[in-house]
C-alpha cells in the first residue's frame, strides 16, 4: 500500500488526554486484515479505560472498538474476505480456541481472549489490523458512521436482552444512551413495553426515550407503574442494582450490562426471593452478532449519531462523561 503514515489517538496514561500522533501505517499479519476506519464510536468502557477504572494492559494503546471499516490489504492466509469488503470490528478481537470457555461455546469468557481498543490498538485511527476471523460483515444499511454504534451499544446491548427470560414484556433500562436506544426499537418491533430510568432532573434524556419508542420515562428514583419483568442497567452506578430489584417482579431478572460497576449497596435476602436473578454480562460472542444482525435491518434499528472528527476524540469522550450525547459518540476519519 502506498501510504505509510496515519494519524491516530493515543492513551498513554490513566487520567490524561489522548494525543494526536503520527504512526507507521500497520501491516497485517498472518490471518489478518488491514482496514480503512471509515468511522469508530465511542463508549463509555472507552472512559474506563482513559479513567483507570479498568487495568491498563497495554501502553500506549490505540482505543476503540466499534469500528466500521473497508479491508485494503491482505495478511497471509486470509481466504474469507477480500479487498474493498466492508467490514465491523467489534471489542471482541480475539480468542484461543482451546480453553474450557472456548470449548464450551463461551468465547466471551475465554482465559486468553484479546479485546480491541484494550489489549491490541483499535479504531481511533485512521488505518487498524484485525484477525479476519473476528470481522463481522455488516449489512449494507450498517456499513458507515450511523453502523458504528451497532458494534458495541448494540451487541453488548442484545446479549443484555438475551440474558432476560424471553417472556419479559415489562422491561425497565437504566441509563438511556447508546445501547438503550437501540434496544427499545426492538423492544417495540416485539411488542414488549420499555420503562426508561434516567438520572434525576434529565428531562432531555427522558423526551429521547419517549421519542424512540419508551413507554414511560422518569428519573432513576421514581418507581415504574408497573412491576417489571425484566431490568437493564447500563449505567456504571451499583446502587442501582438493589433500586432496580425493588421494583422486578417475581422470576424476574436484574441484566447488569457494563463492564464496570461501582459497588452495590447490601440489600434484605425479601427482595432477591421469589426466584428474582441478578446476572452481569461479559463481552460479547460471534453467535451474538450473527443473531443480532439478522433481526437489526427487520426493526429497522437507526441510530441516532453525532459525529466528531478523529481529532475531537478528547472532546467526544468528555462530552459522552457529560451525558450530553443524544443516542451515541462516533468519531469519522479525515
Amino acid at each position: 500500500m502506498s501510504i505509510q503514515n496515519m494519524q491516530a489517538m493515543v492513551f498513554t496514561q490513566p487520567g490524561t488526554p489522548l494525543q494526536l500522533k503520527t504512526l507507521p501505517v500497520p501491516v497485517p499479519a498472518a490471518g489478518q486484515v488491514l482496514i480503512k476506519v471509515i468511522a469508530c464510536g465511542v463508549c463509555r468502557t472507552d472512559l474506563h479505560i482513559l479513567d483507570g477504572d479498568l487495568p491498563p494492559v497495554l501502553l500506549p494503546v490505540i482505543p476503540g472498538h466499534e469500528i466500521v471499516g473497508e479491508v485494503v490489504e491482505l495478511g497471509e492466509g486470509v481466504t474469507l474476505l477480500k479487498q474493498g469488503d466492508k467490514v465491523g470490528v467489534p471489542w471482541l478481537a480475539h480468542t484461543c480456541g482451546h480453553c474450557k470457555y472456548c470449548m464450551q461455546g463461551q468465547e466471551n469468557l475465554c482465559e486468553n481472549a484479546l479485546f480491541t481498543g484494550y489489549s491490541v490498538n483499535g479504531g481511533y485511527a485512521e488505518y487498524t489490523v484485525a484477525w479476519e476471523a473476528f470481522c463481522l460483515t455488516l449489512p449494507a444499511v450498517y456499513d458507515n458512521a450511523a453502523g458504528a454504534p451497532m458494534l458495541c451499544a448494540g451487541l453488548i446491548g442484545f446479549r443484555s436482552w438475551r440474558m432476560m427470560n424471553e417472556h419479559a414484556q415489562h422491561i425497565g433500562m437504566y441509563g438511556f444512551g447508546a445501547a438503550a436506544h437501540i434496544l427499545t426499537q426492538i423492544a417495540t418491533f416485539q411488542y414488549k413495553s420499555v420503562y426508561a430510568f434516567t438520572k434525576p432532573g434529565d428531562g432531555a434524556g427522558q423526551q429521547f426515550a419517549l421519542e424512540m419508542g419508551a413507554t414511560w420515562a422518569g428519573s432513576s428514583l421514581e418507581a415504574p407503574p408497573v412491576k417489571l419483568d425484566a431490568a437493564i442497567i447500563f449505567a456504571p452506578d451499583g446502587s442501582l442494582v438493589p433500586i432496580a430489584l425493588s421494583h422486578l417482579d417475581k422470576g424476574g431478572t436484574v441484566v447488569c450490562g457494563g463492564i464496570h460497576m461501582s459497588g452495590i449497596p447490601g440489600f434484605p435476602y425479601s427482595m432477591l426471593w421469589e426466584e428474582r436473578v441478578i446476572k452481569s454480562v461479559a463481552n460479547l460472542t460471534r453467535e451474538d452478532a450473527t443473531l443480532f444482525f439478522g433481526i437489526a435491518p427487520l426493526v429497522p434499528v437507526t441510530t441516532s449519531t453525532q459525529l466528531f472528527p478523529l481529532h475531537q476524540a478528547n472532546e467526544a469522550l468528555e462530552n459522552l462523561r457529560a451525558g450530553n450525547i443524544k443516542g451515541a459518540a462516533v468519531l469519522v476519519m479525515p
